[in-house]
Protein backbone atom coordinates (compact mmCIF):
# COMPACT_ATOMS: atom_id res chain seq x y z
CA UNK A 1 0.00 0.00 0.00
CA UNK A 2 1.18 3.28 -0.96
CA UNK A 3 1.83 6.31 1.20
CA UNK A 4 -1.15 8.31 -0.59
CA UNK A 5 -3.73 5.49 -0.41
CA UNK A 6 -3.65 5.95 3.47
CA UNK A 7 -5.45 9.45 3.91
CA UNK A 8 -8.10 8.07 0.93
CA UNK A 9 -9.01 5.08 3.25
CA UNK A 10 -9.57 7.76 6.41
CA UNK A 11 -11.75 10.10 4.37
CA UNK A 12 -14.05 7.77 3.57
CA UNK A 13 -14.17 5.63 7.33
CA UNK A 14 -14.59 9.42 8.65
CA UNK A 15 -17.69 9.83 5.95
CA UNK A 16 -19.30 6.97 7.15
CA UNK A 17 -18.79 7.35 10.57
CA UNK A 18 -20.78 10.87 10.23
CA UNK A 19 -23.53 9.66 7.88
CA UNK A 20 -24.17 6.65 10.92
CA UNK A 21 -24.29 9.63 13.56
CA UNK A 22 -26.81 11.68 11.40
CA UNK A 23 -29.09 8.79 11.15
CA UNK A 24 -28.69 7.92 14.98
CA UNK A 25 -29.69 11.95 15.71
CA UNK A 26 -32.26 12.04 13.11
CA UNK A 27 -33.50 8.48 14.62
CA UNK A 28 -33.71 10.26 18.32
CA UNK A 29 -35.42 13.41 17.59
CA UNK A 30 -38.16 11.68 16.24
CA UNK A 31 -38.63 9.17 18.80
CA UNK A 32 -38.50 12.06 21.01
CA UNK A 33 -40.88 14.16 19.22
CA UNK A 34 -43.43 11.16 18.85
CA UNK A 35 -42.81 10.52 22.91
CA UNK A 36 -43.24 13.93 23.72
CA UNK A 37 -47.05 13.67 21.77
CA UNK A 38 -47.54 10.61 23.38
CA UNK A 39 -46.89 12.06 26.71
CA UNK A 40 -49.09 15.30 25.94
CA UNK A 41 -51.86 13.16 24.97
CA UNK A 42 -51.59 11.35 27.99
CA UNK A 43 -51.44 14.25 30.31
CA UNK A 44 -54.47 15.49 28.52
CA UNK A 45 -56.18 12.26 29.33
CA UNK A 46 -55.27 12.34 32.71
CA UNK A 47 -56.46 16.38 32.84
CA UNK A 48 -59.61 15.58 31.21
CA UNK A 49 -60.16 12.49 33.78
CA UNK A 50 -59.63 14.90 36.82
CA UNK A 51 -62.17 16.72 35.79
CA UNK A 52 -64.91 14.57 36.54
CA UNK A 53 -65.77 15.16 40.22
CA UNK A 54 -65.66 11.70 41.98
CA UNK A 55 -68.79 11.27 44.71
CA UNK A 56 -69.92 8.96 47.11
CA UNK A 57 -73.28 7.17 46.82
CA UNK A 58 -75.59 6.50 49.59
CA UNK A 59 -79.18 4.77 50.06
CA UNK A 60 -82.27 5.78 51.01
CA UNK A 61 -83.22 3.37 53.96
CA UNK A 62 -86.37 2.31 55.91
CA UNK A 63 -86.56 3.55 59.57
CA UNK A 64 -87.56 1.11 62.46
CA UNK A 65 -90.91 0.74 63.54
CA UNK A 66 -89.95 2.09 67.09
CA UNK A 67 -87.78 5.26 67.04
CA UNK A 68 -85.83 6.15 70.35
CA UNK A 69 -85.02 9.45 71.53
CA UNK A 70 -81.99 10.19 74.25
CA UNK A 71 -82.16 13.11 76.16
CA UNK A 72 -80.66 14.56 79.35
CA UNK A 73 -83.21 14.49 82.06
CA UNK A 74 -83.59 15.85 86.00
CA UNK A 75 -84.81 13.96 88.40
CA UNK A 76 -87.24 15.89 91.46
CA UNK A 77 -89.04 15.28 94.18
CA UNK A 78 -92.65 14.93 93.72
CA UNK A 79 -93.22 16.95 96.26
CA UNK A 80 -90.46 19.20 97.90
CA UNK A 81 -90.63 21.79 100.78
CA UNK A 82 -88.55 24.25 102.08
CA UNK A 83 -88.97 25.24 105.76
CA UNK A 84 -88.89 28.72 106.94
CA UNK A 85 -88.59 30.62 110.33
CA UNK A 86 -91.86 32.37 110.80
CA UNK A 87 -91.28 33.66 113.97
CA UNK A 88 -87.78 35.51 115.32
CA UNK A 89 -85.73 33.85 118.10
CA UNK A 90 -83.21 31.11 118.79
CA UNK A 91 -83.09 27.35 117.78
CA UNK A 92 -84.02 25.61 121.24
CA UNK A 93 -83.46 22.28 119.84
CA UNK A 94 -83.86 20.28 116.85
CA UNK A 95 -84.89 16.44 116.39
CA UNK A 96 -84.22 15.66 112.92
CA UNK A 97 -81.51 15.26 110.63
CA UNK A 98 -80.59 14.89 107.18
CA UNK A 99 -82.31 11.75 106.09
CA UNK A 100 -84.91 10.75 108.39
CA UNK A 101 -88.13 9.12 107.29
CA UNK A 102 -91.00 11.67 108.68
CA UNK A 103 -94.59 12.05 109.37
CA UNK A 104 -97.12 14.59 108.33
CA UNK A 105 -97.12 17.39 111.18
CA UNK A 106 -93.70 15.79 112.84
CA UNK A 107 -91.83 18.36 115.00
CA UNK A 108 -88.10 18.99 113.51
CA UNK A 109 -87.03 21.87 115.52
CA UNK A 110 -87.97 24.20 118.46
CA UNK A 111 -87.47 27.74 118.41
CA UNK A 112 -87.22 30.04 121.69
CA UNK A 113 -89.07 33.40 120.95
CA UNK A 114 -89.55 35.61 124.35
CA UNK A 115 -90.50 38.61 122.80
CA UNK A 116 -93.11 36.38 120.80
CA UNK A 117 -94.47 34.95 124.47
CA UNK A 118 -94.46 38.65 126.27
CA UNK A 119 -96.47 39.96 123.12
CA UNK A 120 -99.04 36.95 123.59
CA UNK A 121 -98.92 37.63 127.66
CA UNK A 122 -99.92 41.54 126.96
CA UNK A 123 -102.26 40.64 124.26
CA UNK A 124 -104.02 38.76 126.53
CA UNK A 125 -104.01 41.42 129.74
CA UNK A 126 -105.55 43.66 126.77
CA UNK A 127 -108.00 41.36 126.52
CA UNK A 128 -109.35 41.03 129.85
CA UNK A 129 -108.68 44.79 129.58
CA UNK A 130 -111.29 45.33 126.91
CA UNK A 131 -113.55 43.06 128.14
CA UNK A 132 -114.06 44.52 131.75
CA UNK A 133 -114.66 47.99 129.51
CA UNK A 134 -117.63 46.75 127.56
CA UNK A 135 -118.92 44.85 130.71
CA UNK A 136 -119.04 48.54 132.18
CA UNK A 137 -120.35 50.01 129.01
CA UNK A 138 -123.09 47.37 129.32
CA UNK A 139 -124.09 47.53 132.80
CA UNK A 140 -124.09 51.85 132.34
CA UNK A 141 -126.14 51.48 128.48
CA UNK A 142 -128.91 49.36 130.17
CA UNK A 143 -129.26 52.12 133.36
CA UNK A 144 -129.48 54.74 131.20
CA UNK A 145 -132.11 52.71 129.07
CA UNK A 146 -134.51 52.84 132.07
CA UNK A 147 -133.96 56.86 133.20
CA UNK A 148 -134.89 57.39 129.56
CA UNK A 149 -137.99 55.61 129.66
CA UNK A 150 -138.68 57.72 132.79
CA UNK A 151 -137.41 60.55 130.86
CA UNK A 152 -134.87 61.42 133.16
CA UNK A 153 -132.31 61.70 130.89
CA UNK A 154 -132.78 62.54 127.17
CA UNK A 155 -132.67 59.99 124.04
CA UNK A 156 -129.18 61.90 122.87
CA UNK A 157 -127.70 60.83 126.31
CA UNK A 158 -129.52 56.79 125.77
CA UNK A 159 -127.67 57.07 122.58
CA UNK A 160 -124.32 58.13 123.25
CA UNK A 161 -124.14 55.17 125.75
CA UNK A 162 -125.31 52.71 123.67
CA UNK A 163 -122.53 53.90 121.56
CA UNK A 164 -119.76 53.07 123.86
CA UNK A 165 -121.22 50.39 124.50
CA UNK A 166 -120.64 49.14 121.06
CA UNK A 167 -117.53 50.54 120.66
CA UNK A 168 -115.97 48.78 123.83
CA UNK A 169 -117.47 45.29 122.38
CA UNK A 170 -115.37 46.17 119.01
CA UNK A 171 -112.38 46.89 121.37
CA UNK A 172 -113.07 43.03 122.60
CA UNK A 173 -113.10 41.61 119.28
CA UNK A 174 -110.05 43.40 118.15
CA UNK A 175 -108.28 41.99 121.45
CA UNK A 176 -109.41 38.42 120.69
CA UNK A 177 -107.92 38.36 117.17
CA UNK A 178 -104.71 39.95 118.67
CA UNK A 179 -104.57 37.57 120.85
CA UNK A 180 -105.90 34.46 118.28
CA UNK A 181 -103.16 35.91 116.16
CA UNK A 182 -100.51 35.78 118.39
CA UNK A 183 -101.14 32.52 119.13
CA UNK A 184 -101.08 30.89 115.91
CA UNK A 185 -97.23 32.82 115.34
CA UNK A 186 -96.53 31.27 118.81
CA UNK A 187 -97.32 27.48 117.30
CA UNK A 188 -94.35 28.47 114.69
CA UNK A 189 -92.18 28.13 117.25
CA UNK A 190 -92.11 24.46 116.68
CA UNK A 191 -90.84 23.72 112.68
CA UNK A 192 -93.48 20.34 111.63
CA UNK A 193 -93.17 18.66 108.52
CA UNK A 194 -96.18 19.55 106.04
CA UNK A 195 -96.48 16.12 104.32
CA UNK A 196 -94.83 12.36 104.96
CA UNK A 197 -91.50 12.41 103.22
CA UNK A 198 -87.68 12.71 103.49
CA UNK A 199 -85.31 15.59 105.10
CA UNK A 200 -83.34 16.03 102.67
CA UNK A 201 -81.66 19.10 104.01
CA UNK A 202 -80.76 20.93 107.88
CA UNK A 203 -79.28 24.10 107.72
CA UNK A 204 -79.83 24.86 111.59
CA UNK A 205 -78.27 24.31 115.04
CA UNK A 206 -78.99 24.58 118.31
CA UNK A 207 -78.39 28.61 119.59
CA UNK A 208 -78.71 29.76 116.18
CA UNK A 209 -80.69 33.04 115.34
CA UNK A 210 -83.42 32.75 113.04
CA UNK A 211 -85.06 36.01 111.47
CA UNK A 212 -88.86 35.91 110.47
CA UNK A 213 -87.43 37.09 106.62
CA UNK A 214 -90.22 34.75 104.76
CA UNK A 215 -88.04 32.91 102.03
CA UNK A 216 -85.27 36.36 102.42
CA UNK A 217 -82.44 33.45 103.76
CA UNK A 218 -81.61 29.88 103.78
CA UNK A 219 -84.35 27.39 104.31
CA UNK A 220 -83.91 25.45 107.68
CA UNK A 221 -85.04 22.24 106.61
CA UNK A 222 -85.92 20.87 103.13
CA UNK A 223 -88.49 17.85 103.34
CA UNK A 224 -89.19 16.15 100.11
CA UNK A 225 -91.91 13.60 99.08
CA UNK A 226 -89.95 10.59 97.25
CA UNK A 227 -92.28 8.09 96.50
CA UNK A 228 -93.05 9.09 93.06
CA UNK A 229 -90.20 10.97 91.18
CA UNK A 230 -90.80 13.85 88.79
CA UNK A 231 -88.77 14.00 85.72
CA UNK A 232 -88.25 16.83 83.72
CA UNK A 233 -86.92 16.73 79.99
CA UNK A 234 -86.59 19.54 77.50
CA UNK A 235 -87.38 18.36 74.01
CA UNK A 236 -86.28 19.91 70.76
CA UNK A 237 -89.33 21.45 68.89
CA UNK A 238 -89.44 18.73 66.65
CA UNK A 239 -90.19 16.39 68.71
CA UNK A 240 -93.09 17.40 70.52
CA UNK A 241 -95.47 16.24 68.31
CA UNK A 242 -94.67 12.83 69.60
CA UNK A 243 -94.48 14.11 73.66
CA UNK A 244 -98.66 12.70 74.28
CA UNK A 245 -99.89 12.03 77.46
CA UNK A 246 -98.82 7.99 78.27
CA UNK A 247 -95.77 8.01 76.53
CA UNK A 248 -93.15 5.87 77.78
CA UNK A 249 -89.79 6.26 78.70
CA UNK A 250 -86.90 4.87 80.67
CA UNK A 251 -84.34 6.26 82.45
CA UNK A 252 -81.07 5.12 83.06
CA UNK A 253 -78.55 6.89 86.02
CA UNK A 254 -75.05 7.19 86.33
CA UNK A 255 -73.17 4.43 88.27
CA UNK A 256 -76.74 2.22 88.08
CA UNK A 257 -77.34 -0.84 86.40
CA UNK A 258 -80.78 -0.66 86.98
CA UNK A 259 -83.40 0.87 84.86
CA UNK A 260 -86.34 2.72 85.91
CA UNK A 261 -89.62 3.36 84.07
CA UNK A 262 -91.41 6.60 83.77
CA UNK A 263 -94.60 7.86 81.77
CA UNK A 264 -95.13 10.91 80.45
CA UNK A 265 -97.75 13.51 82.51
CA UNK A 266 -97.93 16.51 80.57
CA UNK A 267 -96.30 19.29 78.82
CA UNK A 268 -95.32 22.90 78.98
CA UNK A 269 -97.52 24.01 75.92
CA UNK A 270 -95.04 26.29 74.88
CA UNK A 271 -91.36 26.94 73.68
CA UNK A 272 -88.38 28.33 74.69
CA UNK A 273 -87.34 31.42 72.02
CA UNK A 274 -84.00 30.95 73.44
CA UNK A 275 -83.80 26.63 72.66
CA UNK A 276 -86.45 26.27 70.99
CA UNK A 277 -87.28 23.26 73.29
CA UNK A 278 -90.30 22.65 75.61
CA UNK A 279 -90.62 21.10 79.22
CA UNK A 280 -92.12 17.59 79.43
CA UNK A 281 -92.75 15.94 83.04
CA UNK A 282 -92.83 12.47 83.50
CA UNK A 283 -93.81 10.18 86.48
CA UNK A 284 -91.53 7.23 87.95
CA UNK A 285 -92.76 5.02 90.63
CA UNK A 286 -89.95 5.22 93.41
CA UNK A 287 -91.14 2.55 96.02
CA UNK A 288 -87.78 1.17 96.26
CA UNK A 289 -86.30 4.43 96.85
CA UNK A 290 -83.31 4.40 94.63
CA UNK A 291 -84.18 7.71 92.65
CA UNK A 292 -82.85 10.57 94.47
CA UNK A 293 -83.76 14.20 94.17
CA UNK A 294 -81.44 16.58 92.13
CA UNK A 295 -80.35 13.12 89.82
CA UNK A 296 -79.17 13.50 86.30
CA UNK A 297 -81.06 10.56 84.46
CA UNK A 298 -80.66 10.01 80.67
CA UNK A 299 -84.41 9.46 79.57
CA UNK A 300 -84.76 7.21 76.73
CA UNK A 301 -88.22 7.63 74.85
CA UNK A 302 -90.21 5.30 72.63
CA UNK A 303 -91.73 7.04 70.16
CA UNK A 304 -93.67 5.34 67.40
CA UNK A 305 -92.44 5.51 63.96
CA UNK A 306 -93.61 5.35 60.50
CA UNK A 307 -91.74 2.23 59.29
CA UNK A 308 -92.51 3.61 55.52
CA UNK A 309 -90.50 7.06 55.55
CA UNK A 310 -87.27 6.96 54.26
CA UNK A 311 -84.17 7.98 56.13
CA UNK A 312 -80.69 10.11 54.47
CA UNK A 313 -77.43 10.94 56.16
CA UNK A 314 -77.94 14.78 56.96
CA UNK A 315 -74.99 15.03 54.88
CA UNK A 316 -76.84 14.07 51.70
CA UNK A 317 -78.93 17.39 51.87
CA UNK A 318 -78.26 19.97 49.74
CA UNK A 319 -79.59 23.98 50.25
CA UNK A 320 -80.19 25.60 47.20
CA UNK A 321 -82.42 28.64 45.77
CA UNK A 322 -85.26 25.24 45.26
CA UNK A 323 -85.34 24.60 48.98
CA UNK A 324 -83.81 21.70 50.11
CA UNK A 325 -82.63 18.99 47.70
CA UNK A 326 -80.80 15.93 47.04
CA UNK A 327 -78.30 14.85 44.37
CA UNK A 328 -79.37 12.02 42.37
CA UNK A 329 -77.22 9.94 40.16
CA UNK A 330 -78.86 8.51 36.70
CA UNK A 331 -77.63 5.33 34.98
CA UNK A 332 -75.64 7.70 33.24
CA UNK A 333 -73.87 8.84 35.99
CA UNK A 334 -75.71 12.46 35.33
CA UNK A 335 -76.55 14.45 37.91
CA UNK A 336 -80.20 14.90 38.51
CA UNK A 337 -81.31 17.21 41.71
CA UNK A 338 -84.65 17.04 43.21
CA UNK A 339 -86.37 18.74 45.86
CA UNK A 340 -87.07 16.66 49.10
CA UNK A 341 -89.45 17.30 51.63
CA UNK A 342 -87.78 16.96 55.19
CA UNK A 343 -89.63 15.32 58.42
CA UNK A 344 -88.03 15.07 61.79
CA UNK A 345 -84.53 15.89 61.94
CA UNK A 346 -82.54 12.69 64.11
CA UNK A 347 -79.28 14.36 64.45
CA UNK A 348 -77.45 12.84 61.96
CA UNK A 349 -80.34 11.03 59.99
CA UNK A 350 -83.35 12.99 58.63
CA UNK A 351 -86.59 12.28 57.71
CA UNK A 352 -87.29 12.22 53.80
CA UNK A 353 -91.40 12.42 53.15
CA UNK A 354 -91.41 12.68 49.71
CA UNK A 355 -88.86 12.93 46.70
CA UNK A 356 -86.74 10.20 47.24
CA UNK A 357 -87.22 6.43 46.37
CA UNK A 358 -86.03 3.79 47.91
CA UNK A 359 -83.91 2.41 45.28
CA UNK A 360 -82.37 6.01 44.29
CA UNK A 361 -78.36 6.50 44.54
CA UNK A 362 -77.94 9.98 46.60
CA UNK A 363 -74.71 11.99 46.25
CA UNK A 364 -73.28 11.89 50.11
CA UNK A 365 -71.85 15.58 50.71
CA UNK A 366 -72.06 17.08 47.13
CA UNK A 367 -70.76 20.28 46.27
CA UNK A 368 -72.58 23.11 45.95
CA UNK A 369 -71.88 23.66 41.98
CA UNK A 370 -73.61 20.79 40.94
CA UNK A 371 -76.33 21.23 38.57
CA UNK A 372 -78.57 18.70 36.72
CA UNK A 373 -76.79 17.09 34.22
CA UNK A 374 -73.17 17.18 35.24
CA UNK A 375 -71.43 13.99 34.61
CA UNK A 376 -69.57 12.32 37.85
CA UNK A 377 -67.61 9.62 38.87
CA UNK A 378 -68.74 6.84 41.06
CA UNK A 379 -66.18 6.31 43.87
CA UNK A 380 -66.15 2.72 43.51
CA UNK A 381 -64.24 3.37 39.97
CA UNK A 382 -61.64 5.30 41.25
CA UNK A 383 -59.65 2.05 41.77
CA UNK A 384 -59.11 1.76 38.31
CA UNK A 385 -58.26 5.33 37.71
CA UNK A 386 -55.32 4.69 40.87
CA UNK A 387 -53.59 1.78 38.97
CA UNK A 388 -52.43 4.20 35.79
CA UNK A 389 -51.96 7.27 37.94
CA UNK A 390 -48.08 6.19 38.11
CA UNK A 391 -48.08 5.86 34.29
CA UNK A 392 -49.91 9.35 33.90
CA UNK A 393 -47.45 10.97 36.17
CA UNK A 394 -44.51 9.69 34.67
CA UNK A 395 -45.66 11.01 31.39
CA UNK A 396 -46.14 14.15 32.78
CA UNK A 397 -42.92 14.14 34.17
CA UNK A 398 -41.20 13.71 30.39
CA UNK A 399 -43.09 16.22 29.19
CA UNK A 400 -42.01 18.69 31.88
CA UNK A 401 -38.69 17.50 31.05
CA UNK A 402 -38.63 17.85 27.22
CA UNK A 403 -40.14 21.46 27.65
CA UNK A 404 -36.80 22.25 29.80
CA UNK A 405 -34.34 20.89 27.07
Amino acid sequence: MTSKSIPAVGSRRLRLIGVLAAAAAIGLGGYGIADRARSKQDVQVWTNDQAIPTVKLVKPQLGPSKGELNLPGNVSAFYAGSIYGRVSGYVKDWYEDIGAHVKKGQVLAVIDSPDLDQQLAQARADLVRAEANQQLADVTYERWKTLSKQNIVSQQAKDEKYGDAMAKAADVQAAQANVARLEAMTSFKKLTSPFDGIVTARSLDIGDLVDAGGKAGKALFQVSDVHIMRIYVSVPQAFLGDMKEGLKATLQLPGMDKTFEATLLTTSNSVSEQSRTALIQLLADNSDGKLWPGAFAEVHFHIPSDPNVLRLPATALLFGPQGMQVAKVDAQNKVVLNRVQLGRNLGNEVEIMSGVSISDQIIDSPQESFASGDTVRIASAQDSVSKVRPRVQAARAAVLNAQDM
